[in-house]
């Protein structure tokens, strides 16, 4: 079977976890190598249509206020995700991965807005979809970040704890936030126990048909707590293809790294982000 007939395969099973459709803006037959030749040089586009998902309506002008850079092309840091889009796809490419989990020493330091901007970045590439997952399921303090509310200002009553105690649906759960191609998973209500469910067989089996229904098109990136404060991240790394650490310019020391290497020994880092960086 030939690779574009494959991909043709992957995008007509994609009718699945949240009943959304993912197609590819052209149709060829396998034989056709102009056709071929041409997808391949332009980039296959991958559309969906909503059927289930909530499609929200957000204010371009709200994302900017908030930090979301890597949709406005004239930004000098959409850039910079660019190149980390590039560099990122390239190494899940490596080991024919599709997941990611990215984490920091410390709260903070900049990894939902990592999370986030990557993963519109990866969302404007004509070929991939996204899910973004928020994992940090513990009760909010100073610190901490909700991407569905703080970035997407969307306020939100459902997400990732309800599906794991099994009082939603993904499909219920699931939002897009007016990008196309990039699907969110928030939260939810914060609860205490939040290693226990991230590590439970319920969450494996979710992460699990998460990366085999969706194909390696979708690239699912989870948000996670920081490694050094809780254990959530920790308990949760062995069920992702790859790990992304967020480090902050002049506050993580290098004994703290070191520390955060240690814990994770024996799962793949992808490579680390020096972030806040003037």
């Amino acid at each position: 079977m030939s690779k574009l007939k494959k991909a043709l395969e992957r995008a007509k099973k994609a009718r699945n976890l949240d009943g959304d459709t993912v197609s590819l803006g052209k149709q060829t037959t396998a034989d056709d190598t102009s056709a071929y030749e041409e997808m391949q040089s332009q980039s296959q586009e991958l559309s969906i249509t909503y059927s289930q998902t909530k499609v929200l309506d957000i204010d371009p002008k709200k994302l900017k206020k908030n930090k979301v850079f890597s949709h406005i092309k004239e930004e000098w840091m959409s850039e910079q995700i660019n190149i980390l889009r590039t560099q990122v796809l390239n190494q899940l490419e490596s080991i024919d991965g599709n997941t990611i989990m990215i984490t920091s020493a410390h709260p903070g330091e900049g990894k939902t807005f990592i999370s986030i901007n990557l993963g519109v970045s990866i969302a404007l590439d004509l070929g991939r979809t996204v899910l973004l997952v928020d994992c940090d399921l513990r009760p909010p303090d100073a610190q901490h970040y909700d991407f569905a509310s703080d970035y997407f200002g969307v306020k939100i009553e459902q997400g990732l704890t309800d599906v794991l105690l099994a009082k939603s649906s993904l499909s219920d759960v699931l939002l897009n936030p007016g990008i196309e191609r990039l699907t969110i998973l928030p939260a939810g209500k914060p609860i205490l126990n939040s290693s226990e469910l991230l590590g439970s067989k319920r969450m494996e089996n979710l992460v699990n048909e998460m990366k085999d229904r969706y194909g390696k098109e979708r690239i699912i990136i989870f948000d996670s707590p920081s490694i050094l404060k809780i254990s959530d991240p920790l308990t949760f790394s062995r069920y992702v293809d790859g790990i992304i650490l967020v480090v902050e310019n002049k506050r993580t020391s290098s004994t703290e790294i070191k520390k955060v290497l240690e814990l994770l020994k024996d799962r793949l880092i992808l490579g680390t982000i020096l972030n806040k960086v003037k």
